[in-house]
């Protein structure tokens, strides 16, 4: 009886059937929290890139209707003078494919100049009267520039991952936050 126990075990030793299935199924395991961290970060990147469109087509929305002389300034705290800025940078903010979930906020609206170096420099508020020129206060700017009157748009969105328990995104920040600059005039 013995014998035939050995001999069975030897046999079952040597024999290969199934091998592969085993070595699949753990291999497969090993790379299950990878490849689900590659999706949501890849989510995030294209929620991201959206989010970024979102903010960009806002502030296009923002100038298209304020910016003629007599709809500025669109201050954020009346609109009185640009009264349909709301309504069309919010369908503006949402017509990309992550839909009514962007919200968005007008964060500031001023009057900049450029510096030689491409940066702006905030001159005055956009209620104020501007500088006449770039070149007085330090402002950076030549004689012959004017001070333009600049809108920031920052869109929002609240991202939430496919795997929260396994993903790596689910440490990134939430809500996915980007903001755009247009000059008004």
């Amino acid at each position: 009886m013995m014998t035939r126990l050995l001999c069975g075990l030897r046999r079952y030793r040597r024999d290969q059937k199934g091998a592969a299935a085993v070595e699949f199924a753990l291999v497969l395991t090993l790379l299950t929290v990878p490849v689900l961290n590659v999706v949501d970060l890849a989510m995030y990147a294209w929620d991201r890139m959206q989010l970024d469109n979102a903010a960009q087509i806002a502030v296009q929305a923002a100038w298209a209707t304020c910016s003629t002389n007599a709809n500025r300034p669109a201050s954020p705290n009346s609109y009185a003078n640009c009264a349909g800025m709301p309504g069309a940078v919010t369908l503006a903010a949402q017509s990309t494919s992550l839909g009514t979930n962007v919200t968005w906020v007008l964060t500031s609206e001023a009057y900049y100049c450029i510096t030689t170096g491409g940066a702006l420099v905030f001159a005055a508020a956009a209620t104020a009267t501007p500088p006449s020129d770039c070149s007085k206060n330090g402002l950076g700017g030549q004689a012959s520039d004017v001070p333009g009157d600049y809108v920031q748009i920052t869109t929002s969105y609240p991202f939430a991952p496919i795997f929260p328990a396994v993903s790596i995104a689910s440490t990134l920040t939430s809500p996915i936050r980007r903001t755009a600059w247009m000059r008004l005039g």
